[in-house]
């Protein structure tokens, strides 16, 4: 089978770990093509889902809400979402949401494509999660309706208690962009500085968390 992984930041995994590489590996049977974008939001994926298409995949594995959630909760980052993701007024509010995932999903259905659902998990601060596990309820009832499986990896990794850290901002993302094409790569420094437990910053993988969603994914995806 031909399978695109459709994504953020973290389904393209050039920051931190990539579990898409990882699940290349464990099907080497299969076609696996990763369709991450850093910082896409739904928006952005249903406008290059045709992109996708095109490359007549026999499914295609959805997960996207985090940037979403940002933007709606951290109004310091929506600068970027406005001008590097082209979103009015650089936020995705749950009603824009809502409403794209569903546009999304539909569309990937009427070109009888398999399709999955999974949910982010993130950990950077309780507003952030709060807002990620909102979003993914939207994604999941989207989902549902049309009868698409869904994987709930926030649930699978998100800790209980989520410490109180600093709002999201411009300097972040810049510090992002700075260190992807500098090929930094100190995760297991940065996660313990930072207290965190599956990513190094609150939002991108550690390569062995990259390694555990993989094998979730796989059996999640049950091609055998």
């Amino acid at each position: 089978m031909k399978i695109v992984f459709l994504g953020d930041s973290l389904t393209w995994g050039g920051y931190g770990g990539n579990f898409v590489a990882e699940i290349a590996r464990l099907l080497p049977d299969h076609t696996i093509i990763n369709a991450g974008e850093g910082g896409d939001t739904v928006v952005n994926l249903l406008q290059r889902v045709d992109e996708v298409l095109e490359q007549e995949p026999d499914g295609i594995f959805v997960m996207v809400g985090g940037n979403d959630a940002i933007s709606a909760t951290q109004p310091e980052t929506r600068r970027y979402y406005r001008r590097a993701k082209k979103i009015d007024d650089g936020i995705v509010t749950p009603e824009v949401f809502a409403q794209a995932y569903r546009d999304l999903l539909t569309h990937i259905q009427l070109k009888h494509v398999l399709t999955w659902v999974g949910l982010p998990p993130i950990e950077h601060n309780p507003e952030v999660v709060k807002a990620v596990r909102g979003y993914n309820q939207l994604a999941e009832e989207a989902a549902k309706a049309l009868n698409i499986p869904v994987l709930d990896l926030m649930a699978r990794f998100a800790p209980e208690q989520i410490p109180n850290r600093p709002p999201l901002n411009q300097e972040m993302i810049n510090l992002i962009g700075e260190r992807s094409k500098s090929g930094w790569s100190d995760f297991e420094t940065e996660r313990q500085r930072g207290g965190f437990t599956f990513t190094f910053d609150g939002l991108h993988l550690i390569p062995e968390t990259a390694q555990q969603v993989a094998e979730i994914i796989v059996q999640f995806l049950d091609l055998d």
